[in-house]
């Protein structure tokens, strides 16, 4: 099964994508996508570190998701992708247009045929003000295309909002 979690900042979105991973009762291979760039950002890295079971495995890669995914996913596992903006943010820095497509188309392309419980989470960045500046504004254009092609091909899709999901797709949580 294929979940997609959005949801703005501090939603409740990786709670909830935590908490649908352990009810899975399959082991759990989180799939973090952000880099420890500055201080702030390694303190949102140990708070999720410190919120995850320790039996949890851990893949850390900012950039080949769906080679990741690939390799990691079996019909007796769980992985959770955090996060897809991030990701997204990766690529986008690279300022390599060619690779951020091929990224992202294999990333949507390995989707069918990936065995076992993925649940992706990600930011929802379309709700706000049209952003200031080039760059800004392309990465809210390709996070709201990316979730619309992911959204598609996810069995449930699920928005959070002051730590209450409303599944958009699918069973209702």
């Amino acid at each position: 099964m294929l979940q997609l979690i959005l949801g703005g900042a501090r939603s409740g979105k990786s709670r909830l994508a935590e908490k649908l991973a352990t009810d899975s009762q399959l082991p759990v291979t989180y799939i973090a996508t952000s880099l420890p760039l500055d201080g702030e950002m390694n303190e949102r890295i140990a708070q999720h570190r410190t919120r995850r079971p320790v039996e949890w495995a851990l893949v850390e890669e900012p950039l080949a998701l769906a080679r990741v995914l690939q390799e990691n996913a079996t019909s007796d596992r769980c992985l959770l992708v955090d996060c897809l903006t991030l990701w997204l943010t990766n690529l986008l820095m690279l300022n390599d247009p060619d690779r951020l497509v091929a990224e992202r188309e294999s990333l949507l392309d390995s989707l069918p045929a990936l065995p076992g419980e993925i649940i992706f989470v990600s930011n929802e960045t379309g709700l706000g003000v049209v952003p200031l500046g080039e760059l800004t504004r392309r990465y809210v254009d390709e996070a709201g295309w990316l979730h619309q092609a992911l959204a598609e091909r996810c069995q449930r899709v699920v928005l959070t909002v002051a730590g209450l999901p409303l599944t958009l797709k699918g069973t209702a949580l």
